[in-house]
């Protein structure tokens, strides 16, 4: 456990952007309002702060939480433009 950080989860994507890792996570739509899936993207949140605030320490690199509904993902969407969107750190 990290911070108070009780979810033990694997994110949908890690990725390493040019200047920070993203944890993305994709959920269908109509689930967003679910408490489950708050629950897991303010751990999300909460870690990727945690993470960031260390990396910080050493020179590394931030990390950020994406959360994306499943029918924002289309072929004219960006990285940049999801992260724009639905960044939630």
């Amino acid at each position: 456990m990290l911070d108070g950080i009780e979810y033990d989860y694997v994110p949908d994507f890690v990725v390493d952007a040019d200047g920070q890792f993203l944890m993305i996570e994709v959920k269908a739509a109509n689930e967003l309002a679910n408490a489950d899936v708050l629950a897991k993207a303010a751990a999300g949140v909460a870690w990727c702060r945690a993470a960031s605030k260390d990396a910080a320490t050493r020179g590394g690199k931030g990390w950020a939480y994406i959360l994306i509904p499943h029918d924002a993902i289309a072929e004219n969407m960006t990285l940049a433009g999801l992260i724009g969107a639905y960044r939630r750190s």
